[in-house]
């Protein structure tokens, strides 16, 4: 099958399930009020005594963070979506019809990305409303979002051969949060490294999590004030060594989700 009939099958895949959210309220609310949540929670409820008491500057330092995990949180949506398919047989009727296979796949990881474009703008304005500021001009912030995007885009691929892998959606869930949940935490998400522990900060320095928050941070003019230069190589290039990631995670999980695609389907 030629490539245009992919892109065009995969466009299909992906407004069948944007339409998906759409319907279905659960999905709605998770994808608008738990990132209005976590904004409030960790900037009034924690930014006091994360930030020495200085809210405001903390909350400058904090979105970047939070960003980066409700986006790689929402990723996850991939792998869920594709085991509750199976589970369902909605993947037995997309074999039945003339359209290509990769294009399951891709449609369910693009219509993902839109899922946290959105995301992004509701925790964007949220931020803004709490005192957040982009410092840095239009241009660099849309950078600092196109990194982020990036990132959950290749991170989604890991969930849908997951999803491939392990066709259930609580299963999916649960694997994904006890693997997901620490990378976000032992890293500069939420407190700078230098109030880690010596051991997690050499892992967090090198965490593509910590690298693509401080691309953010970087990219929006959030880096606070006297902070001295960081001495690994990945935070003093942090927008390079993510983007090395997302080649890796893209040019290794892309074929490997497709390879489980067929062998899950051919059972």
């Amino acid at each position: 099958m030629s490539i245009p009939y992919v892109f065009a099958d995969a466009a299909v895949v992906a407004k069948r399930n944007l339409i998906k959210i759409k319907r279905v309220p659960d999905l709605l609310v998770f994808t608008t009020l738990q990132p209005i949540m976590f904004v409030l929670l960790f900037s009034f409820v924690f930014g006091g005594a994360i930030g020495g008491g200085n809210g405001q500057a903390y909350r400058e330092f904090l979105m970047a963070g939070i960003f980066a995990q409700t986006v790689i949180f929402g990723a996850t949506i991939t792998g869920a979506g594709l085991a509750d398919d199976v589970k369902k047989g909605i993947i037995d009727r997309f074999r039945s019809l003339p359209m290509a296979p990769s294009a399951v796949l891709a449609g369910r990881t693009v219509s993902d990305v839109i899922n946290n474009v959105l995301v992004l703008v509701v925790m964007s304005l949220t931020g803004l409303l709490v005192g957040w500021r982009i410092n840095d001009g239009v241009w660099s912030a849309l950078g600092g979002y196109a990194l982020l995007l990036g990132f959950a885009y290749a991170i989604s691929w890991i969930m849908a051969w997951i999803g491939m892998l392990v066709p259930s959606p609580e299963v999916v869930n649960n694997a994904a949060f006890i693997v997901i949940f620490p990378l976000t935490f032992v890293a500069n998400t939420f407190v700078p490294l230098a109030t880690l522990p010596p051991v997690l900060q050499t892992f967090a320095a090198w965490n593509p999590v910590s690298t693509v928050t401080q691309a953010a941070r970087q990219l929006f003019g959030n880096i606070p004030p006297n902070v001295p230069e960081p001495t690994q190589w990945s935070l003093q290039n942090p927008a390079l060594y993510t983007s090395i990631w997302i080649v890796i995670i893209l040019a290794v999980f892309v074929p490997l989700a497709n390879a489980q695609y067929r062998v899950s389907t051919s059972r």
